[in-house]
């Protein structure tokens, strides 16, 4: 008799703990949601500012290389030798960025860029 009311109680407390158990498992994928959804915000965010800079610089690279084709236009008092000088500095420059650099120089740039960013993002990894 008594095995059968300590079964009967062990049954009773079974459905609040699988209760409990339910609600912690969705207030988790609550919380993973959240955390996903502010990741996509912080990235979208992100992405929209680097693209306003990248347009930014590109303009002003645009028309600082204007600037100066037409002072050295106007220095060598000529139509066109300020262009080509300009545009014969980015053909040297592109030619060394071709030719003479290796491509392990930017693989040790990207290796510091990116060490362990998943380490270092994840808020519930404690590191001793």
């Amino acid at each position: 008799m008594a095995l059968q009311q300590e079964d009967n109680g062990t049954r009773e407390k079974n459905p609040h703990l699988m209760e409990n158990l339910m609600g912690y498992i969705d207030t988790r994928i609550d919380i993973i949601r959240l955390e996903i959804q502010e990741k996509l915000k912080a990235a979208f965010v992100g992405t929209i500012h680097g693209v306003l800079l990248g347009v930014i610089a590109f303009m002003v690279l645009i028309f600082v290389n204007i600037f100066l084709g037409l002072l050295l236009n106007h220095l060598l008092d000529s139509s066109f030798w300020g262009f080509g000088i300009v545009a014969l500095f980015y053909i040297i420059l592109l030619v060394i960025l071709v030719i003479g650099l290796d491509k392990k120089i930017f693989q040790g740039v990207a290796d510091k860029a990116f060490d362990n960013t998943i380490y270092k993002s994840d808020k519930r990894e404690k590191h001793i």
